[in-house]
């Protein structure tokens, strides 16, 4: 007998996941590409994965998998201009950002409520700003390389991260929702006191 043991509430989380990244692809594919730049579920979902996954590998995997499955088909079809083959130019920022964002949703939503949710989104949403940022402006020809020339890198930021606030938002509010939603009317979807 398999030691492998099925696990609703892990499989429901995932498949939340991956629903909420797959409407960033649809959103992104049929409307102006630049349009809705940076509204986007990822933040909600690197929150999301950080707050309900109790095991750190999953917390940090499914989410990190579910941004790089949803940046490549991005990166190879309608952003295939700014990519460098792979996925596209500073990605590696980005990424980090986001593995900080899960860490917040790890230490942020240890209980998870309005004003916790609303604190976190306002967290990530710096770490957005500041990490992927230092991304563009570092080494960037286009900045001076100092605290003035970063400065006026973020401050032309400001439009993108407003939306990435915006769309981590409604997001959340879509993903937490539903969640606590579900385990209030299916039990098992409630963590147990093993380790998931």
């Amino acid at each position: 007998m398999s030691n492998l043991k099925f696990n609703p509430r892990n499989v429901i989380l995932l498949l939340m996941i991956l629903v909420i990244t797959a409407l960033r692809l649809l959103i992104t594919f049929n409307s102006d590409a630049l349009q809705f730049a940076n509204f986007s579920s990822i933040g909600a979902v690197a929150l999301f994965g950080g707050a309900y996954f109790k095991d750190h590998v999953k917390a940090f995997a499914f989410p990190l998998l579910s941004l790089f499955l949803s940046d490549f088909i991005l990166a190879n079809t309608i952003f295939k201009q700014y990519s460098n083959g792979f996925l596209y130019e500073g990605w590696y920022w980005t990424y980090i950002a986001f593995a900080l964002m899960v860490l917040v949703g790890r230490v942020l939503l240890r209980k998870i409520n309005a004003v916790s949710l609303l604190g976190s989104t306002l967290a990530i949403t710096l770490i957005h700003w500041i990490v992927t940022d230092f991304g563009v402006w570092f080494k960037n020809p286009s900045y001076t390389q100092d605290v003035a020339g970063f400065w006026l890198c973020l401050e032309r930021a400001i439009p993108f991260e407003i939306r990435f606030l915006e769309g981590t938002l409604i997001y959340g509010v879509l993903l937490f929702g539903a969640y606590e939603i579900l385990k209030s009317k299916f039990p098992v979807l409630r963590l147990q006191t093993q380790k998931l």
